[in-house]
């Protein structure tokens, strides 16, 4: 299988540069598994869900991940992207300008005494940072980074104050992504408590969405691509939850492709599995879902690994056709984009 058979051209028009209020009226493409296409608005979707589903969400917080700081030594500018937590206080991170950043650096941040200390260099642009501080580094960010908003966002000053609250879910609890579980973005807590009415369960699992949003395939042959790792946790109630559902023929709706990582990642025969680890599971066609039974989901970039993941479970044909009716009719693309829903 061809990496270039996930290509498609998405005009720069097509790409969302601000997010849509209210957020659950944006519109949302309905995929059936039959191929049947359907058109409504998000808030809509509470339709398509019935007693005994269960709507899975992830509720990772988006911390503000782009650090701008100066050289101890001298004063030169420096720009730190944190990747993946390695542990308390020590994180991998992409560091611009990477060829003028030396192992032993020591980056510090205006208005606080925050510093940073370049442990490793590694390939592409990548290195293991040790940040120190009187205070946790939690608190620093908040003070001194920026919310980390994909390449395709574009901004003159940066992000907005706007940005800042709309670039997470509304159920967003607990810090560690450096991208937002963009699909989530959508429900209001009006939305979920409708959707509960309805018999609905809504559960939650946490998976840090790391760099594998922004990492570009490179392999022409798409099984020998990987991807980074992504910290995840289920927690016992969830696992609960949607193992009972699928005994008694309830559907696993996950919201969002960070879940259905997580989700696939703790199955098992019986069930899913709590538990918490590092995942780096690569789904792409071919692959049999084990948990998941619809799909809430945004429009993705070309021969990315979520586009991928969603032609394995919608059927690549499908989906793209979908996406084709999609820039047709003026959908709205990527991060703070329109929906899908494929179930």
């Amino acid at each position: 299988m061809k990496l270039d058979e996930f290509d498609y051209e998405l005009p720069k028009k097509s790409i969302a540069q601000w997010p849509f209020f209210p957020r659950d009226r944006c519109r949302l493409l309905v995929l059936h598994k039959d191929g049947k296409i359907e058109h409504r608005i998000f808030y809509e979707i509470r339709e398509y869900l019935r007693e005994g589903d269960v709507l899975v969400i992830n509720t990772t917080r988006v911390i503000p991940a782009r650090l701008l700081g100066y050289k101890e030594k001298t004063g030169g500018k420096v720009e730190i992207f944190l990747l993946k937590k390695i542990n308390r206080g020590r994180w991998e991170c992409i560091l611009k300008p990477f060829g003028k950043i030396k192992e032993g650096t020591t980056v510090i941040f205006p208005e606080t005494d925050l510093k940073a200390k370049v442990i490793e260099k590694k390939k592409g642009g990548t290195g293991v940072v040790d940040f120190t501080s009187s205070s946790p580094l939690e608190e620093n960010l908040f003070k001194v980074g920026q919310i980390p908003l994909p390449p395709y966002i574009k901004r003159k000053g940066g992000p907005t104050f706007e940005d800042k609250k709309e670039y997470q879910t509304v159920y967003a609890r607990e810090p560690g992504a450096v991208a937002a579980p963009t699909a989530g973005l959508h429900f209001t807590p009006e939305l979920l408590s409708e959707i509960k009415k309805r018999g609905v369960q809504v559960a939650e699992i946490v998976l840090h969405t790391g760099w594998a949003s922004f990492f570009l395939l490179k392999e022409q042959e798409i099984e020998k691509n990987q991807l980074p790792s992504e910290y995840f946790r289920i927690p016992p109630a969830t696992a609960k939850k949607v193992t009972a559902s699928k005994e008694k023929g309830g559907r696993v709706v996950a919201v969002g492709t960070t879940t259905v990582r997580a989700l696939e990642t703790n199955s098992s025969e019986k069930g899913l599995l709590a538990g918490e680890g590092w995942t780096e599971l690569f789904i792409y066609p071919g692959y049999k879902f084990k948990i998941v039974d619809a799909l809430v989901t945004n429009f993705h970039l070309p021969r990315s690994s979520l586009l991928l993941l969603t032609s394995a479970f919608a059927g690549k044909e499908k989906l793209m056709c979908a996406y084709k009716q999609a820039l047709v009719k003026g959908y709205r693309f990527l991060s703070y984009g329109d929906a899908m829903l494929i179930i």
